[in-house]
């Protein structure tokens, strides 16, 4: 995998669809990881701990398993309802294994219409484990995708890594399996390509600091400051889209941002984003299109 450095100031101006200035993405993960793993090894399972004393994988972690697990038994049923309340969409990421062992969420996300899209199979299953074996790491990747298409019906056209550790190959693994989008890449507020050897794949970036886990779980922010700090983030990208469009992602885990203490904050951004004209509720899949079609006019000479 491979891309161009280009500046910012070089580029021509990026133009949405119908002139909007932000293309908007609030993601659900719909993460599963397991209770135990054959190992004696610290197990990290693809998120940050609410206690931080990690066990070995062969000890049940019962603290950290089910505050994460809040959110799949009711966290997610708040940003449900909160979302179909105010008639938004999110675009939602699932593990393979969420398909069978939390098959009411995936079925939620599908019987919306809203956007799912591959991560991995296993949350606590890191791509970057692999990093020296690629044969281990094109199996986990095509078996995750085989599962996607066996429950969806329709074949993946993204994928996100568990704590985005993909490796050199993902993206090239993926683009020989049809997709056209990756989001592990977080150093632009635009789509790229990036070059492959089996031809150009779209960065369509996800965030790691526009996130709940940073802004809550990491920096201890309240209710008030997450609402502020996403819709200073919204403000900001919204102005320079004005001349330039931009993308926000927010990352969303359903045992942090639904909590019902917090969920107020996702309520009053997205009220403000509903306010703001030229927003974008974009798909990761439309987005990755639209630029496929229209990247020369960003950046010439850009052929993948």
């Amino acid at each position: 995998m491979e891309y161009d450095y280009v500046p910012l100031p070089q580029r021509k101006p990026l133009k949405w669809p119908n002139g909007a200035q932000v293309a908007l993405i609030l993601t659900f993960n719909l993460e599963t990881w397991d209770l135990t793993k054959d190992t004696d090894k610290p197990y990290y399972a693809g998120g940050p701990a609410i206690l931080p004393d990690i066990l070995p994988g062969n000890v049940a972690d019962f603290p950290n398993f089910t505050w994460r697990e809040y959110g799949q038994r009711v966290g997610i049923w708040r940003l449900f309802e909160l979302f179909d309340e105010l008639g938004v969409p999110a675009s939602c990421t699932t593990n393979a294994v969420t398909f069978e062992r939390r098959k009411a969420m995936t079925d939620a996300v599908l019987e919306r219409g809203w956007e799912l899209l591959a991560h991995n199979w296993e949350q606590g299953e890191l791509l970057s484990g692999f990093a020296g074996d690629p044969a281990k790491e094109r199996e986990i990747v095509l078996r995750s995708l085989e599962q996607f298409e066996k429950f969806t019906g329709r074949k993946a056209k993204g994928w996100l890594s568990s704590s985005l550790r993909g490796t050199l190959q993902t993206a090239d693994i993926l683009a020989a399996e049809g997709c056209t989008f990756y989001c592990d890449i977080m150093n632009d507020d635009q789509p790229f390509l990036l070059r492959t050897p089996n031809g150009p794949i779209v960065s369509v970036p996800y965030s790691n600091e526009i996130n709940d886990f940073t802004f809550i779980t990491r920096k201890n922010f309240t209710t008030d400051q997450f609402r502020d700090a996403l819709i200073e983030e919204l403000d900001v990208l919204h102005a320079e889209g004005a001349k330039s469009g931009r993308i926000m992602n927010v990352g969303l885990h359903p045992h942090v941002s639904g909590r019902a203490h917090r969920v107020r904050a996702l309520r009053e951004f997205i009220e403000h984003a509903k306010s703001l004209p030229g927003v974008w509720w974009a798909t990761r899949e439309e987005i990755a299109a639209w630029y496929l079609e229209n990247h020369e006019d960003h950046i010439p000479g850009q052929l993948g």
